[in-house]
């Protein structure tokens, strides 16, 4: 029997259906649509974000050919990769002598015949700006010519072609306040050009460069530095050359080894897109298995798609329910006229079929046309232009198909239900009674312990196979266990009001409407959940991983002279006129013994030394260097690790920052006001210590009882005449006991200091002394306009002073808060939807129900606070049980970061092996109180409070 006249007219059935009830197709289709949409926008932003070879290509090479550049060997015979990234020598061949290394290589002799060539230089320079001065790049190179496109784009104004012309980025014109038209004047040889256009790069949207003809600012700047010994002379690049082969010609491998007999490095567009075979490679036996990025997929990427095809499912099931529930008497006239429970079931997914091919359909389109509208923004996010949308036809066919066969899938559930009603019930509207199934809970209960345990086992053995198995898995037997607790849900309603009430027991006698709308919140909350989770626990790794440079907040003014030259006062007036400086100052001094060896560093031994000494032992040496390191480190867990790391005594021992004119012995010469300026040490037996002339020690494994050892080697050199004369006698090396205030441990981690010694302690020491910059509280991230104006006034100063930033702003300047506002954006637009489904679910219920409440006096108003209350059952729930199910996923991952941070540090014992996981609190009560709260007040806004009485049926 050819069964496929019962499947057209199913097929008509379900297109005649969708087409009579618009608002329930497209409803379905909506969230069907809804999910094809997110993967085919991100399928198409990924694959055009990605870099391949032709755009890294175009980035580097614009529409040249190649690019060719000399190497600091000299002419000698060279052997290449084809991507031009690995080279060297022949094997066997002898190193080049440093004469041979100083000869000049000619590139230009390795071009092909008839090839046009651009050159290419690069020099950093300061430069002036409307507010001041600022450092930046300037690159020699012909932008305007055509064989540049792709690489630099003219945004506005004109490529500049005169030697007094010159072009800047977007970046760099906006952060400088510059216009087309401006004069800038490059800092040293103090010459000026015009501004005039602004250039985009592509590759790098965020690139901060000037641009000028080849000739117009390095060889003026040298001419200008040979001539004024006072003028650095430039730092430029080497040169290299962007090469363009006659029409049709490339440049070749051939070319490429010819080249390389030169001494000359090439990187081709034709080789590196189609690159000889090994056999013709000389370096190639020289070079291992190269790595195969496309399998090296994270853990989390794994897992979060395992669960984004269950949410597919989830949210289509219960808009097929709707369908289904409200079809009911049209299903029931198919079996009283003779069809069977197999020809009922082939309606409702063929219903699954129409709707969720359109949905495929409309969520393909939809995901190319949002990616096209938004993608400006997104490549602002990236970082870099696209050039063109990268489509794969196979990813997106499968994403539609996915679509496709997971409506059909979502509607099976509903056609198994609508199958096994009998015809009676269908045409009645009666449900009949039916006791919930016992052994789907206790499955459901198995389910989530095994999937939990799996996962477990996968993040402590480092397998992220099991981590993804083991949560979906546990995610399936939350699901499993909804049932069950959205009937004990029921309970909790007898002492509430009428609403609420009825809200709580209509979702524990309807669990086949509630459930699939409880687990498609879940679903949705539950991923959000484990990607936030995830994110913000590395987030605080990174974080305490961070080693600021300074105290945040804080900027130092240091002295680039020693003695009278410094001229800080006039510095000083700079930094508090143009900075955002909150409260006074505070003034510090350098200390050094003998004479001064940043003056008399040429001779050997021709300076004094001056060393706190660290004493041995228990709270002074770090148990985890040297000796016994590594043992220790394999018998203590992460959280003893970052205790002992973070003591005194290992404090300093794997990276200290020497700043402030210090040497390795980290001590400052400065006051009170440096305690609570920089230090932030807020403590009146401090002040009265160091006003007193006690220094104060912050790293307290230096002080033994109280004191600390400081050893000074007295060496003078004959040039030193100043200090010499009030030093006679030999060199001598004296060690004092210095009784000391010491400061909590946690004050050991402040960057740079490691003592604060009052002036007339170090001049009793027969120490010498010098005033050296001062520290600044900021009230604020100073702007690009204020650092500019800043190095302008310093310059004007006469550039004896440099200033230091805290670089805090690098810190926080990450993606974390947005990734997770859009996490909660993602799962607070599914909750809605999937409450928006439960509350049509339910008014096709709940007629009978809200007629008998009319009948009895209700109010009108009822019916809205009914359905918001219903929204706010399903939203809540799901909500809080995605959390529990998305914390599986998350701490798997953190455990199997945490046994490779554990291997790590056992191999090198002052390794970080913290591996926090931290709650992402803020989206978790956005989600938890925002997103319910807001679907109850939707739902009740958008319910008519009118009802029209009927006659019950029956």
């Amino acid at each position: 029997m050819n069964p496929l006249p019962g499947w057209r007219a199913a097929f008509r059935i379900a297109r005649r259906d969708a087409v009579r009830a618009k608002g329930r197709s497209a409803l379905v289709v909506a969230m069907i649509a809804l999910p094809v949409l997110g993967v085919t926008a991100a399928d198409l932003a990924y694959r055009s974000a990605m870099p391949t070879k032709a755009k890294e290509l175009t980035a580097e090479l614009g529409a040249a050919d190649a690019r060719f550049s000399a190497t600091s060997m000299g002419p000698v015979k060279l052997q290449q990769m084809p991507d031009g990234v690995n080279w060297g020598t022949p094997r066997g061949a002898p190193d080049p002598t440093p004469e041979e290394q100083e000869k000049p290589v000619d590139v230009t002799a390795a071009f092909p015949e008839g090839a046009r060539y651009l050159t290419e230089r690069t020099v950093p320079a300061s430069v002036t700006t409307r507010h001041g001065i600022a450092d930046t790049q300037i690159t020699e190179l012909s932008v305007a010519d055509p064989m540049l496109r792709g690489r630099i784009e003219l945004t506005d104004g004109a490529y500049p072609r005169a030697r007094n012309e010159i072009a800047a980025t977007e970046d760099f014109i906006e952060s400088a306040g510059l216009s087309i038209g401006d004069r800038v004047t490059v800092r040293g040889p103090d010459r000026t050009y015009t501004l005039t256009g602004a250039l985009e790069i592509p590759a790098d949207l965020e690139a901060d460069s000037l641009y000028a003809v080849p000739g117009s600012v390095i060889a003026p700047w040298q001419k200008t530095a040979d001539r004024d010994k006072n003028i650095l002379p430039p730092q430029a690049s080497d040169p290299k050359w962007l090469v363009e082969a006659p029409p049709g010609a490339g440049v070749t491998w051939k070319d490429v080894l010819a080249a390389n007999d030169r001494g000359v490095l090439v990187v081709s567009r034709q080789v590196v897109l189609d690159p000889p075979p090994d056999s013709e490679v000389p370096m190639a036996a020289m070079m291992g298995e190269p790595y195969d990025t496309e399998k090296a997929l994270t853990a989390a990427a794994l897992t979060v798609a395992a669960m984004a095809v269950l949410e597919i499912g989830l949210l289509a099931g219960p808009a097929f329910a709707v369908g289904a529930r409200r079809s009911r008497r049209q299903l029931g006239l198919v079996g009283s006229c003779g069809g069977s429970r197999g020809q009922v079931r082939a309606v409702v997914l063929a219903g699954g079929a129409v709707l969720g091919g359109v949905g495929a359909v409309v969520g393909v389109g939809a995901g190319f046309g949002l990616t096209a509208l938004f993608r400006p923004l997104i490549e602002e996010y990236a970082g870099s232009r696209f050039g063109e949308l990268t489509v794969r036809p196979w990813e997106i066919l499968g994403i539609a198909l996915l679509g496709l066969v997971t409506g059909v899938l979502a509607a099976l559930a509903p056609a198994i239900v609508a199958g096994r009603q009998s015809v009676l019930e269908s045409l009645t509207g009666r449900r009949g009674t039916r006791r919930g199934s016992r052994v789907l809970p206790v499955v459901g209960v198995i389910a989530l312990a095994t999937g939990v345990a799996v996962a477990v086992y996968g993040g402590v053995n480092g397998d992220t196979t099991f981590v993804a198995g083991g949560s979906v898995l546990a995610e399936l037997g939350v699901l499993g266990c909804i049932p069950v607790i959205v009937g004990f849900l029921g309970r909790l309603g007898r002492r509430l009001p009428l609403t609420p009430r009825i809200a709580l027991r209509d979702a524990a006698r309807n669990r086949g409407r509630t459930a699939p709308a409880v687990a498609a919140v879940m679903a949705a909350v539950a991923g959000s959940i484990a990607i936030a989770t995830y994110t913000s626990s590395n987030a605080a790794e990174q974080a305490y991983d961070y080693t600021p440079n300074m105290t945040p907040g804080t900027a130092a003014l240091m002295a680039a002279d020693t003695g009278d030259h410094a001229e800080l006062p006039r510095s000083r007036a700079a930094v508090e006129q143009n900075l955002p400086v909150s409260g006074g100052r505070a003034d510090i001094g350098r200390v050094w013994a003998g004479s001064d060896c940043t003056v008399y560093y040429e001779e050997e031994n021709g300076c004094g030394t001056l060393e706190l000494v660290k004493p041995t032992g228990k709270g002074h040496s770090c148990p985890l260097k040297g000796k016994g390191g590594k043992e220790l480190a394999l018998r203590i867990s992460a959280d003893e690790h970052k205790r002992l790391m973070n003591s005194p005594a290992c404090m300093d021992e794997n990276y200290t920052m020497v700043a402030f004119g210090t040497d390795e012995h980290k001590i400052v010469i400065g006051g009170v006001d440096v305690l609570a300026s920089y230090v932030k040490l807020a403590d009146p037996a401090a002040a009265k210590a160091i006003a007193e002339g006690t220094p104060v020690l912050l790293n307290s494994a230096y002080a033994q009882g109280g004191e600390v050892t400081l050893k000074a080697t007295h060496v003078y050199n004959p040039r030193d005449k100043k200090n010499r004369a009030l030093h006679p006698g030999k060199a001598r090396t004296t060690t004092d006991r210095l009784k000391v205030y010491v400061a909590p441990d946690r004050f050991a981690a402040t960057p740079g200091i490691r003592m604060v010694m009052p002036e007339r302690t170090a001049e009793r020491l027969g120490l010498h002394v010098e005033e050296n910059g001062s520290f600044y509280t900021l009230g604020r991230e100073a702007t690009d306009a204020e650092n500019q104006a800043v190095q302008a006034a310093l310059d004007q100063a006469g550039n004896r002073a440099y200033l230091m930033t805290s670089d805090e702003m690098l810190r926080e300047n990450d993606d974390t808060d947005t990734i997770l506002l859009i996490l909660a954006i993602f799962a607070g637009v599914v909750t809605l939807g999937a409450a928006a489904i439960t509350t049509g679910l339910s008014k096709a219920d709940a007629e009978a129900d809200l007629t008998t409440l009319s009948a009895v006096g209700a109010p009108p108003g009822v019916r809205r606070s009914l359905s918001g209350f219903q929204c706010l059952v399903v939203a809540l729930t799901g909500v809080v049980l995605g959390t529990a199910a998305g914390l599986v996923p998350a701490v798997a991952l953190r455990l199997t970061d945490l046994r490779a941070a554990l291997a790590d540090m056992r191999e090198d014992p002052m390794e970080s092996a913290y591996t926090p996981i931290v709650m992402p609190w803020e989206t978790i009560g956005l989600l938890a109180v925002v997103v319910p709260v807001l679907a109850g007040l939707l739902a009740a806004g958008l319910t008519s409070s009118r009802l029209t009485l009927t006659r019950r049926a029956g």
